[in-house]
């Protein structure tokens, strides 16, 4: 069962978490439009061995916006923060997509404090000026449709063939997302698109990484993403559907996750 929900500012700012259970600290980080409430099949599944730590990023689920720009560095000083409440020295940290460039930016800010890492359909790299352009475009859609901008990112994170199989999981997915306001979706936005390239720190081979990927993910080419990994010790993981992992692969991920936890 998670705890009761806590709460500490951050730059004045509401930083909302759940922390659970007793052990290693594993912290998950949600993706763009999710929020902690994602993790609790995998907080129910893991606390009974580990302490387990599921943290809102800025201007998502129960944490409010810091500004304008919501940078991957700012959402790591959070985590950071959160970390330092709970009297937390080193961590493992998981992050999905978005929860992944946070997790790169806390390992490069506080080495010291990580353990080992799991980019979940994420990725190292920064931006190409394509995806830039991309997110500069969905910053001006959801400003002119807000709910049609959320539906229609949600449905095009899974596999193709997921889309009608997984329709309820979907549905609730979208229902979290639209709870997601304006402004955090246009600072992560602003954020994502900034961030810098990270590649580096796989290199340096400096704590255990965990790539896992879908081989039909519509968001991060598979042959791309498992080229930042190559002459590295970084090890991979890939499942055959899309950008969700944790939700398409649910049962596999767990298997592989607890597995790299030891």
């Amino acid at each position: 069962m998670l705890n009761i929900l806590k709460n500490i500012l951050y730059k004045n700012t509401k930083i909302s978490f759940t922390d659970s259970g007793k052990g290693t600290a594993i912290v998950f980080l949600h993706g763009f439009l999710e929020n902690k409430k994602m993790w609790k099949d995998y907080v129910s599944f893991f606390s009974n061995e580990y302490r387990i730590i599921t943290i809102d990023l800025l201007g998502h689920g129960e944490s409010d916006c810091l500004g304008y720009v919501h940078a991957m560095e700012d959402n790591a000083n959070a985590v950071h923060e959160v970390l330092e409440y709970l009297n937390i020295e080193k961590a493992i940290v998981v992050g999905h997509s978005m929860g992944g460039y946070v997790g790169l930016a806390f390992a490069e800010l506080y080495p010291e404090n990580i353990q080992k890492l799991v980019l979940l359909n994420s990725t190292s790299r920064e931006d190409t000026a394509e995806k830039k352009l991309n997110r500069t475009r969905a910053i001006k859609t959801v400003k002119q449709n807000y709910v049609n901008f959320v539906s229609l990112a949600i449905g095009n994170l899974f596999s193709e063939n997921n889309r009608t199989r997984l329709t309820d999981e979907i549905e609730k997915v979208k229902d979290q997302a639209l709870k997601t306001p304006l402004q955090g979706i246009v600072a992560s936005l602003e954020g994502m698109k900034i961030r810098k390239d990270r590649e580096f720190l796989l290199r340096e081979n400096l704590f255990p990484v965990l790539l896992i990927l879908g081989k039909k993910d519509p968001v991060l080419n598979y042959e791309e993403s498992i080229s930042q990994i190559e002459d590295t010790t970084a090890e991979l993981v890939s499942f055959e559907d899309g950008h969700m992992s944790q939700i398409e692969n649910k049962e596999e991920l767990k298997v592989v996750l607890l597995d790299f936890f030891k």
